[in-house]
């Protein structure tokens, strides 16, 4: 979806997008699009490692007139198999959805579903 006048962007970025960052080009282009008032759904989540650098980054960053900060949701990786852990595979994080504090608002996660609610800009503060 592409930005209109009165719309709200939504980005689906791709895993093979974000594996062609390191994680700081990563963190830089996630602040970016947020700060442009775009919500990203990222195909390939952060790693908890990821998370804490962009809260790190974002904290650096806020405004209070323009950018109060984002709302971040996603999924971590599943519990690797035993073997997995005997060979030392880990597996990667799942979707993670980040968005502008004052666009999106979390209402409930669970196992199967991240359930948001986005809020039109005539209703953001």
């Amino acid at each position: 979806m592409t930005k209109k006048e009165n719309g709200i962007a939504f980005n689906l970025i791709s895993r093979h997008k974000l594996q062609e960052l390191n994680t700081e080009d990563k963190l830089k282009f996630i602040i970016k699009e947020i700060k442009n008032g775009k919500i990203l759904v990222l195909e390939q989540g952060l790693t908890p490692t990821e998370q804490t650098s962009l809260i790190q980054h974002t904290m650096k960053e806020i405004e209070h007139d323009t950018f109060i900060g984002f709302e971040m949701e996603g999924y971590g990786p599943d519990q690797p198999t035993f073997f997995q852990k005997i060979l030392g595979m880990h597996k990667k994080p799942r979707i993670t959805l980040i968005g502008p504090a004052n666009l999106l608002k979390m209402v409930k996660k669970d196992n199967e579903m991240i359930q948001t609610m986005i809020i039109s800009r005539s209703g953001a503060k």
